[in-house]
């Protein structure tokens, strides 16, 4: 019946939010490979090249960070924005912290990154050269390399790490570091012996255990890679039970937090195999696919970049520009609606320099959005609120024809033509809508730009919940709440202005329609409780602006029709 067609349209939407919502927290746990397939896919994915696989059997050991880190001797290195330490028990990148991010509000303790190899949450930067056959004795990571000339790597001082094996052949890692997130490496061989060899440069982002994880289907955290311009992104649990290999001319591997990125950028025009993987420590790596064949006296070198970044957009795009690595701009999990995410990330970044606090510009940046689809919101409450009017007309036809359909339908749409309404016309402007709500959400929940912002009064980081909670009258009460029962004002304001937003609205004809409609506002206001208040602050203005379009549109909405 088309009287009932647009209140069905919005209990499905509901619906539809519902079950996303139930994904997001009370989805059960993806389905386990069968038995014997794993083997199968593992074989068919790593044996398509010549190219040797990396493998490493390092010893987690039960000791401190920085007991690991005085385990081995070191080179130190500093930036603007990042410091940490080279170990020289395998030449690897292990330690690294940023300089200006702290890991709570009003701390003073830095946000580390990458950790030792030898501790459970080891996350560190590996490269080298791997061998077919084990011809001769190539480094790995417990070699112990030796520093030639400076060994304080900055901005203006490289670093060069050094170590010859017993068939007089010398490796070097030539290492540099820029201003803010970008590593180079160099390494050379130095053929100092009278035979010929062919080398495989590789390099991989090594973690040894999976951290916690947002577990939001909106946002990657895990393995990621660009191949020949394909995304590919596999979480922890995915590569637990299926490693992934590709083939590729050009890319990059990394490992992504929400917040974080480990990266590395392979020489460019050399084809090479990426492969995610986990045998006890998950691995984002890469092995070229033809050989470096080094002489006689000879010397050979590769070269690839690291990155190990805060994923700030402006840091990220001027990497993606400035190094030419395509689609780099992806270890931000812009999604599905890059086009329209992206853009609205750079008016709100506007807003926040022009007002100075990132909560005025979410609410700016809602402003935008109610002006620009001012058009469509106003035919979209106009049809409500004639629909609305109408109501009581409508409930005298229910009841004077009650006991003929038809009769009812032919009445009903008689009324429509006569008050010239269309009841699917408030609607589609709703539906249209949609996208851009979910990517202002989209845009909140992943940028770091967010991040220990705050608002005024009370909320200090608009990228956490609200802080107090309604069971203790918002922290009038003496007394803490379980972390279950913190239910903030902010989620509470939310869930009023949907609730009085409701109201304005013509309500659903059918009961059991009516009374889902007014629990909606109350389960919304538990589900975002623990969502982070910039978005609650989105939703709550949203409500307030599309409430005051709507009273302005029904105190101007007349009828015919007297009842």
């Amino acid at each position: 019946k088309l009287v009932d067609l647009k209140n069905t349209l919005a209990a499905v939407s509901l619906s539809a939010a519902i079950i996303v919502l139930w994904g997001l927290f009370f989805a059960p746990e993806p389905r386990q490979v069968k038995e014997g397939q794993l083997e199968k896919d593992i074989g068919e994915l790593t044996n398509n090249e010549d190219a040797p696989k990396l493998i490493e059997n390092e010893e987690i050991k039960i000791i401190t960070r920085e007991n690991a880190l005085e385990e081995s001797e070191r080179v130190n290195f500093e930036n603007e924005n990042v410091i940490g330490s080279i170990s020289l028990s395998g030449g690897i990148i292990d330690d690294l912290t940023f300089k200006n991010y702290t890991t709570t509000v009003d701390g003073n303790e830095k946000v580390t990154l990458l950790n030792p190899k030898e501790i459970k949450t080891g996350y560190y930067i590996d490269s080298g050269w791997a061998i077919n056959n084990n011809e001769i004795e190539t480094p790995n990571n417990k070699t112990v390399w030796k520093v030639e000339g400076n060994n304080q790597l900055t901005p203006n001082n490289p670093v060069k790490l050094v170590w010859t094996n017993n068939n007089n052949i010398t490796f070097e890692k030539i290492i540099t570091i820029d201003d803010k997130f970008l590593f180079n490496i160099e390494q050379k061989i130095i053929n100092n012996s009278e035979k010929t060899y062919s080398f495989y440069p590789y390099g991989q982002v090594v973690r040894n255990t999976a951290p916690e994880v947002t577990n939001f289907y909106i946002l990657h955290e895990g393995l990621l890679g660009v191949f020949d311009g394909e995304l590919v992104e596999e979480d922890y649990d995915d590569i637990e039970d299926k490693s992934y290999s590709k083939n590729a001319e050009e890319g990059y591997v990394s490992i992504v937090d929400k917040y974080w990125v480990a990266s590395i950028i392979p020489e460019q025009n050399k084809s090479f195999r990426a492969d995610f993987d986990y045998k006890n420590k998950f691995k984002a790596s890469f092995i070229e696919n033809k050989p470096t064949t080094v002489g006689a006296n000879e010397t050979r070198s590769n070269s690839f970049r690291v990155i190990v970044a805060a994923k700030e957009v402006d840091i990220i795009d001027g990497y993606a520009q400035d190094q030419q690595i395509s689609k780099f701009d992806l270890v931000i999990d812009w999604g599905w609606f890059y086009w329209l995410v992206k853009p609205l990330f750079f008016a709100i970044d506007y807003f926040f320099n022009f007002s100075g606090n990132f909560g005025v510009a979410i609410i700016l940046i809602t402003i935008c959005i109610r002006i620009a689809f001012f058009p469509l919101a106003n035919m979209s409450f106009k049809s409500m609120a004639r629909m609305k009017l109408l109501q009581p007309e409508m409930a005298r036809l229910k009841e004077l024809h009650k006991e003929d359909k038809v009769k009812l339908q032919q009445e009903m749409m008689a009324l429509y033509r006569r008050e010239k309404v269309n009841p699917l016309s408030g609607c589609f402007p709703i539906l249209l809508q949609i996208p851009f709500f979910f990517a202002i959400y989209k845009m909140l929940f992943v940028t770091i730009e967010m991040r220990h912002q705050p608002f005024f009064g009370w909320i200090n980081d608009l990228s956490e919940r609200d802080p107090t909670s309604i069971f203790n009258a918002f922290g009038l009460l003496p007394f803490d709440v379980p972390n279950f029962l913190i239910i903030g004002l902010w989620p509470c304001l939310m869930g009023l202005t949907m609730y009085l937003q409701q109201k304005l609205n013509p309500a659903p004809p059918d009961p059991i329609q009516a009374k889902i409609f007014m629990f909606f506002p109350l389960f919304l206001t538990v589900i975002l409780a623990p969502f982070p208040s910039g978005l609650v602050i989105y939703w709550t203005f949203n409500n307030i602006f599309t409430m005051m379009q709507q009273v302005v549109i029904m105190r101007k909405t007349t009828v015919k029709t007297q009842v």
